[in-house]
């Protein structure tokens, strides 16, 4: 979920950049625009930077375990074809 203090933030920028007329309306305008922006951010399915992050990492260890992986496959199939070769008569 997106930070509520950046969301409060957006907010209070939309309000600022409204004309002076429709500002008067004060908080009430605010808080609309507050509730609107919560609206539709949870409809987006965000996820916070430090979920991201966590994310991220995950997958970095995944990748490297996975190359460890394809390493040791490459080395065991190799040792599999050098013991299925036969064996020159002496």
């Amino acid at each position: 979920m997106i930070d509520p203090k950046k969301i409060e933030q957006i907010a209070r920028q939309v309000h600022e950049s409204m004309p002076k007329s429709i500002r008067e309306f004060g908080e009430d305008a605010e808080k609309k625009i507050r509730q609107v922006l919560q609206a539709q951010f949870s409809r987006m399915d965000l996820v916070n930077r430090e979920e991201f992050d966590v994310q991220t990492q995950v997958l970095l260890r995944t990748r490297e375990k996975l190359v460890a992986m394809e390493q040791r496959l490459t080395e065991l199939e190799g040792k599999l074809t050098v013991a299925e070769k036969p064996q020159d008569p002496v």
